[in-house]
């Protein structure tokens, strides 16, 4: 065993098993990153320069963005830079913060998520009232409680993880997780497993319930009602479906891969899953609420024919393109 004092960095042994094609992954992983940011920023600029959408569900979609510019941030910088090095360490202190940082955005995305589906829940079960309940001053408190809820309960839980001292160093991800870093503790963790458990269920089961009964009572009003208006339900809810599914496969394929044995798989398999609940929603939030968003898709059109008139006025070549294009714009916010 180690002397104790002696571990100040930790060594992610899963980059061991890339380096054959490491640059092949740097080039992947550093294109999904461009990707992501690039899709997240023009969702956040398009919500936040266009007035009509400062409502609600524009808001907490911002907000769900913003998200991922911040999970993305946690994962992918670090990553590339390992894939250059030729060692995997990582100090006890970065360590802690990549903790902290992936650990927040998987409890603020889910609770984004349930917040939005409690927005859509009020917005087609109760519309006449929807503005009473969804007031500017209620929407700027959930958004902070999304937000505030995950940073000071994970910033509380981690005080028991720095308390610890290590005597292993060998850490099999890519990124640091609490787990595997307790594991790496030279005393007895039971309180951790205890305390994480219960940590798991506070921060995951309010969401659930909400998520839950959100949609139990959109089907019953939609049972009940009009097939015109169950297909404006589906539409306006569908974004938000995919993004919980899209969560929860990752959420479910990082439970699993950690908490059970899986020696049998192959490493690629446990990589994948490992980083999928960080890398997909970002990825994939800023696509499904574009394009499902009529709104918000016809910004974003909008925002893209603006520069290339804007490119064509420079070329003295203005005329047939924005017009053609302008108008075709006009019709499809009419429809």
């Amino acid at each position: 065993m180690e002397n104790v004092s002696t571990v100040a960095t930790f060594i992610l042994t899963a980059f061991h098993e890339m380096e054959d094609l490491k640059y092949l992954y740097f080039f992947i992983f550093l294109s999904i990153y461009i990707v992501t940011l690039s899709f997240n920023f023009i969702l956040i600029g398009v919500i936040c320069a266009e007035r009509s959408l400062h409502e609600p569900m524009y808001i907490f979609v911002c907000s769900l963005a913003c998200n991922g510019l911040y999970g993305s941030t946690a994962l992918f910088p670090p990553t590339l830079r390992f894939l250059l090095s030729s060692t995997y360490e990582i100090s006890l202190i970065f360590c802690l913060i990549q903790i902290f940082a992936l650990h927040t955005t998987g409890t603020v995305e889910f609770t984004i998520l349930a917040v939005m589906g409690y927005d859509r829940y009020v917005a087609i079960c109760h519309p006449l009232d929807y503005h009473n309940r969804m007031s500017p001053a209620k929407v700027h408190k959930l958004t902070v409680l999304s937000w505030a809820f995950p940073f000071v309960g994970l910033a509380l839980y981690l005080i028991l993880t720095i308390r610890l001292t290590f005597c292993g160093r060998h850490m099999p991800k890519v990124y640091c997780v609490n787990f595997e870093l307790v594991k790496l503790s030279c005393h007895d963790t039971s309180i951790n497993s205890i305390v994480g458990f219960l940590t798991m269920i506070v921060f995951m089961f309010p969401q659930i319930v909400m998520i839950m009964f959100s949609y139990a009572q959109i089907l019953y009003v939609c049972l009940r009602s009009s097939k015109e208006s169950r297909i404006k339900a589906l539409q306006t809810c569908t974004p938000h479906v995919l993004a919980v599914i899209n969560f929860s496969v990752g959420c479910f394929f990082e439970i699993i891969q950690s908490r059970l044995n899986m020696n049998h798989v192959s490493h690629k398999l446990r990589t994948f899953m490992s980083l999928y609940f960080v890398i997909f929603p970002p990825l994939l939030n800023p696509v499904v609420y574009g394009v499902s968003i009529q709104a918000i898709r016809v910004q974003i059109i909008r925002s893209f024919i603006g520069k290339m008139c804007k490119l064509q006025a420079m070329k003295n070549k203005i005329g047939t393109f924005c017009h053609k294009h302008w108008d075709s714009l006009a019709m499809l916010k009419k429809s």
